[in-house]
C-alpha cells in the first residue's frame, strides 16, 4: 500500500488497535474467503474500517466494511450489531447510487472472535477514484460538483422513500465511477445515523466539492475541515472559492446546518434546487454553443457580428440593381405577350359549344340514394393545439413519488429533459400498482388527446381523469389506454374528457431483467377542435 493511501487511510482511534494493527494487505479474513488488497479509509465514528479485498471463492473484488472492535465489549458488540442490521436491510435496496450489499457477516457467522472483528459488511466493488483524490488538487467546477450530488441525491430520496438509512456522511465511504457520479461505496450506517445525517452528508458533499473541506465531524485526516465564523457557523463556498454560484454556496450550508426557518431538510427539496441549476447550466451551455455574444444593449449574436465592408457592399448593390433590371424585362414581355392574347383574332374557327349547367334534377339523379339500414358513422372530432399545463407532480398513492423535483420536466415543452421513475428490480404491479404524474390545468378542459414524447419503449399508461390533485386511485377514472413506442406515442381518448386534472399512470415501467424503469421527455394534451 502506497504512502499516501496509509496516510488517507489513518487515524483509527485508541478502541481496537491492536486488531488494526494486524489489519494489512494479504491478510484474509471471513472464515478465509476475503483477502484484503489495500485500505481506502477509516471512519473513527464507529471503528469502520474500509478496505478492497478479493473474493477467493467467486475471483471477483469486493469493497468490505470491517467493523473493528472487542468482542469482550458488550457496548461495543450492541453498536456492531445494529449496524450489521441495517446492512441487511439495505442489501434489498437496489439503486445506482448505492453499491450493492452482498453479505453481512457477524460473530458466529462467517467471523471468529479470534479475529478483532465485531462484523463485516461485503458489497460490490465500485470502480473509479477516491473522493479524496477527487479534491485533492482543486475544487470541483460547480456545474459538475451539482451534477454528482444530484444524482447521489436521487439514491437517498429512493431510499428514504423505503425507510432507509444510507450512512454517506463520511467522504471516504464514496467513490467517483468511471461515468462521473457519485457512489456509496462502503455501505454500513453506523448505530445512530438518521435520515437527516443523510440529508446533511449531501450537503457535505457538496460543500466538499466546491471547496476541498469537510463541513462535518469525524471526518479523516487527509480532508482540511470547513472553517467557521466567530458567530460559530459555516463559512460559505462562495467566500472561499468566488467562482462558486451563490445558489450553490446557500444550499450547501442550508442543508449542513440545523438552525434556522431556512434550512433545508429533505433530499427532495436539494433536487428542486439542483434541478433549477442544471437548467441554468443547459441554458448558458446552449448559448456557449451557438457562438452566442451578448451586447451590451442586450442583444445576442447567435454568430459573428456583421462587418463593415465598402467594396463588399458595392458589389451587392450591383447585384440588386442587376436583378432588379432582368425582374422589369421579363414582367414587361409577360405584359406584351397578355396583350396579344387578348387583343387577337376574335373569331371562332369552329362550331360554338353551348356550355349550360346540368339541372338540378340530373345532379341528384347521379348521386347514390343513401342507404337507411347503415347510419353513417359519426364525423371524428378536430384536435386542437395543444393547452399549456399549469404544474405537474408525481402521483403515487402509497409514498412520496420518484424523483418529485424532476415532474415538471414532464410539461416544459422540451422532451430532451426528462422525469423518469426509479430503478426497480420487479415489474409493477408486484412492488406497488404503479406511479404517474398528475397534471394540472389553469382551467377545465376538453381533453381528446395525450402525446407522449420520448418515453421508454414498452411502458404500459393509462390516462385517468380525477376531480383533485391527491385523489385516491379509486376515485380517478380510466379514459384512454396505450403503449410506449419510440419516438411519440398518442393516445387517444375513447371520447372527449372535461376536466381539469389529468393522471399519466404507469401500471407496466420498459426494461427487464431486473432493470425496471421508465422516462418521459414531455407531454402534450391535444382538446377536442
Amino acid at each position: 500500500m502506497d504512502t499516501r493511501r496509509s496516510e488517507q487511510a489513518g487515524g483509527a482511534n485508541h478502541v481496537g488497535k491492536a486488531q488494526v494493527g494486524s489489519l494489512a494487505p494479504g491478510r484474509v479474513v471471513g472464515d478465509g474467503r476475503y483477502r484484503l488488497l489495500a485500505q481506502f479509509g477509516v471512519d473513527e465514528r464507529g471503528d469502520a474500517h474500509l478496505w478492497r479485498a478479493r473474493d477467493g471463492q467467486l475471483k471477483r473484488d469486493v469493497a468490505l466494511t470491517l467493523l473493528v472492535g472487542d468482542p469482550a465489549d458488550p457496548e461495543a458488540a450492541r453498536l456492531a450489531r445494529r449496524t450489521l442490521e441495517r446492512a441487511t436491510h439495505a442489501s434489498k435496496f437496489g439503486h445506482g447510487g448505492v453499491a450493492r450489499v452482498l453479505d453481512v457477516l457477524a460473530l458466529g457467522s462467517g467471523i471468529t472472535s479470534g479475529e478483532g472483528l465485531l462484523g463485516v459488511v461485503v458489497a460490490e466493488w465500485t470502480k473509479g477514484s477516491d473522493l479524496v483524490d477527487l479534491v485533492a488538487q482543486r475544487p470541483v467546477a460547480p456545474a459538475a460538483a451539482a451534477r454528482m450530488v444530484q444524482a447521489l441525491a436521487e439514491a437517498v430520496e429512493q431510499a428514504h422513500q423505503n425507510g432507509l438509512v444510507l450512512g454517506l456522511d463520511h467522504p471516504q465511504r464514496l467513490r467517483l465511477t468511471p461515468n462521473g457520479a457519485l457512489k456509496l461505496a462502503f455501505p454500513g450506517p453506523l448505530p445512530e445515523s438518521t435520515l437527516r445525517d443523510d440529508v446533511k452528508a449531501l450537503g457535505a458533499v457538496l460543500y466538499l466539492l466546491l471547496t476541498g473541506r469537510w463541513a462535518l465531524p469525524g471526518g479523516p485526516p487527509a480532508i482540511p475541515a470547513a472553517p467557521m465564523t466567530p458567530q460559530g457557523r459555516i463559512v460559505p463556498p462562495r467566500q472561499l472559492v468566488p467562482t462558486v454560484p451563490a445558489d450553490l454556496s446557500s444550499l450547501a450550508v442550508r442543508t449542513i446546518e440545523d438552525g434556522g426557518n431556512g434550512g433545508i431538510r429533505t433530499s427532495a427539496a436539494i433536487l428542486r434546487v439542483l434541478d433549477q441549476v442544471a437548467e441554468e447550466e443547459e441554458r448558458t451551455q446552449l448559448i456557449k454553443a451557438v457562438g452566442g455574444e451578448v451586447e451590451p444593449d442586450g442583444t445576442i449574436w447567435t454568430t459573428k457580428k456583421p462587418v463593415k465592408d465598402v467594396a463588399r457592399r458595392r458589389k451587392l448593390a450591383l447585384g440588386v440593381t442587376v436583378l432588379v433590371v432582368a425582374t422589369v424585362v421579363i414582367l414587361a414581355w409577360g405584359g406584351l405577350m397578355l396583350i396579344n392574347v387578348f387583343q387577337g383574332d376574335s373569331k371562332a374557327t369552329g362550331p360554338s359549344i353551348n356550355v349550360a349547367a346540368p339541372p338540378a334534377s340530373s345532379q341528384s339523379a347521379a348521386a347514390p340514394p343513401a342507404s337507411s339500414s347503415a347510419p353513417a358513422p359519426p364525423p371524428t372530432p378536430k384536435v386542437g393545439d395543444p393547452v399549456k399545463a399549469q404544474a405537474a407532480a408525481v402521483y403515487n398513492p402509497e409514498g412520496k413519488g420518484d424523483n418529485t423535483g424532476r415532474a415538471k420536466n414532464a410539461i416544459d415543452g422540451n422532451p430532451g429533459t426528462v422525469w423518469k421513475t426509479e430503478q426497480y428490480k420487479q415489474q409493477f404491479p408486484a412492488i406497488k400498482p404503479g406511479v404517474g404524474l398528475v397534471v394540472t390545468f389553469a382551467d377545465d378542459i376538453n381533453l381528446s388527446q395525450v402525446k407522449i414524447s420520448a418515453g421508454t419503449p414498452g411502458t404500459k399508461v393509462e390516462i385517468r381523469s380525477a376531480t383533485e390533485k391527491n385523489p385516491d386511485l379509486a376515485d380517478t377514472k380510466v379514459v384512454g389506454n396505450g403503449d410506449l413506442k419510440d419516438g411519440d406515442t398518442t393516445i387517444p381518448l375513447a371520447q372527449p374528457v372535461q376536466g381539469k386534472y389529468f393522471i399519466v399512470w404507469i401500471t407496466a415501467l420498459g426494461g427487464d431483467n431486473g432493470q425496471f424503469l421508465t422516462q418521459i421527455g414531455d407531454l402534450s394534451f391535444l382538446p377536442a377542435g
